[in-house]
């Protein structure tokens, strides 16, 4: 406690308004990038099915969720482009001497946005107005846009992990930038794919987790059988593969960057045979408290050996390190984000088990009571992902080149309290926009089933004219959601 106190102390008044107003924005942002990365792969492939086999439920789902996507998208949009405002108003120190070397990952990600703007855009106009199989085709390179904005931000905040592609000049300030490098850092790969992973599982599981209550409330009709199936499916054989790329970024990590591996693991001493904590916090003389200890477990995780070598916390010095509560938050957050991946492997086991043994659902409603609170539990992982990867890497912002204190604001503490006051509004009321729309839809939607079930889009096929009706109605109506 006395260490953490001095590092307070120590540290610029306005760090802590400004780290606030950071991880608020980031934490809030976060919520929404998976449904923006992976919703309209889900989309398309419900609209996919929906098209191959004649299939006009598929078909209302898909244009249903592509409004869905539309809007979260918008929020998005206004989310991420206040984070990008934040990196250049709070963290000038960084931007102003590293801009240069990780600063394209920020161009790519604007790319990425306003290409999906376009497309999604498109992908709207398209339902009742472009020939079925153009507007399924023209839908097709959403997908991998999304993924070029999750590309874009994982180059710069990987390359903020593990900093390559440059050199540094007698004054210290980098030159020589390699750009190939400095994108492509030892990190990038595994936290990339990591990262896309979580996002197509939280994004599945978030949208059959709808369906799922709407099951346990009595909808068992083929519109919430299918909403259900396919998200959870992709989600579920996603969920071992997702288990396995944590496992491999946690060994990169242990590579790489090995004391933030020390504050994941709660490890003071460099050591073999090294206990494994699940939970536990960290007092600042070593010593551990609470949480359960598997003897040499750490090391046979990291190595395959109980001999391996775990280096700790104190092998560099207390400046250069995370503070024994920032060790603990960063392990609380990597415990909470194994425990929840493994209730999530769990689940998904038991949906293919017996999907493959009986080809059918699972009847039982405590599936479905998990099926609903999976969504939420991977937002939650995913948080805890982030926060592993940002306290862990504490105090450096630039890891081992810049500290965060040399990169904040000049600007007075009272100030940023102030604007981050005013962000908390202005989110307070983007998110309840956010939510009085999604009601909005879903109680409309509601509504139209019930007066004659639920209503196909209108698709034209390829040979309409916009006078002609077709088995899915008239060209020329306008697009309702």
């Amino acid at each position: 406690m006395h260490t953490t106190l001095t590092w307070l102390a120590d540290a610029p008044p306005q760090m802590l308004p400004a780290r606030s107003m950071m991880a608020f924005t980031l934490v809030t942002h976060i919520i929404l990038v998976p449904l923006g990365v992976a919703l309209p792969l889900i989309t398309l492939i419900m609209h996919g099915y929906g098209l191959r086999h004649d299939d006009a439920t598929a078909l209302l789902l898909a244009r249903r969720w592509s409004a869905v996507m539309a809007v979260q998208f918008a929020i998005g949009v206004v989310t991420g482009t206040v984070l990008s405002f934040e990196f250049g108003l709070l963290w000038p120190g960084m931007m102003g001497r590293w801009g240069d070397v990780f600063g394209l990952g920020f161009g790519v990600e604007g790319w990425g946005f306003f290409l999906e703007a376009v497309l999604i855009a498109i992908y709207l106009y398209g339902w009742r107005r472009l020939p079925s199989r153009t507007h399924f085709l023209l839908a097709l390179p959403l997908p991998f846009v999304a993924l070029l904005g999750a590309f874009g931000i994982l180059a710069a905040n990987s390359w903020m992990n593990t900093p390559r592609g440059f050199t540094l000049d007698a004054a210290g300030n980098p030159v020589d930038v390699n750009v190939r490098k400095a994108i492509f850092t030892p990190i990038f790969g595994p936290e990339y794919w990591h990262f896309v992973v979580a996002m197509f599982v939280t994004a599945g599981y978030v949208t059959a987790g709808v369906y799922a209550m709407g099951w346990l409330r009595g909808r068992r009709d083929r519109y919430h059988r299918l909403g259900f199936t396919v998200p959870f499916t992709l989600a579920a054989v996603l969920t071992p593969v997702q288990f396995m790329l944590g496992d491999s970024i946690a060994r990169q990590v242990f590579h790489k960057q090995p004391v933030k591996f020390a504050a994941m693991e709660i490890v003071w001493k460099t050591d073999t045979h090294v206990p494994e904590y699940l939970y536990g916090r960290l007092h600042s003389d070593g010593t551990v408290s609470g949480g359960i200890k598997i003897p040499q477990l750490d090391s046979i995780l990291a190595g395959f050996r109980p001999d391996t070598k775990v280096t700790g916390l104190t092998s560099v010095p207390a400046d250069d390190r995370p503070t024994a509560v920032q060790a603990t938050i960063t392990h609380f957050a990597f415990d909470t984000m194994v425990f929840i991946g493994s209730l999530l492997l769990l689940l998904a086991l038991w949906y293919g088990v017996l999907w493959l043994w009986r080809r059918r659902l699972p009847t039982s409603p405590w599936f479905f009571r998990g099926a609903a609170c999976a969504g939420v539990a991977s937002v939650i992982a995913v948080e805890c992902g982030w926060i592993t990867t940002e306290v862990g890497r504490q105090p450096w912002i630039v890891y081992q080149y810049m500290r965060v204190a040399e990169a904040v604001t000049a600007t007075r503490s009272t100030s940023l309290w102030i604007t981050f006051g005013v962000v908390i509004v202005v989110y307070v009321f983007v998110f309840g926009s956010l939510l009085a729309v999604l009601l909005k839809m879903r109680t409309r939607w509601r509504l139209a089933d019930e007066k004659g079930g639920p209503q196909p889009p209108k698709e034209t096929p390829e040979t309409d004219t916009p006078e002609t009706d077709t088995p899915y109605g008239p060209r020329s109506t306008g697009s309702r959601l």
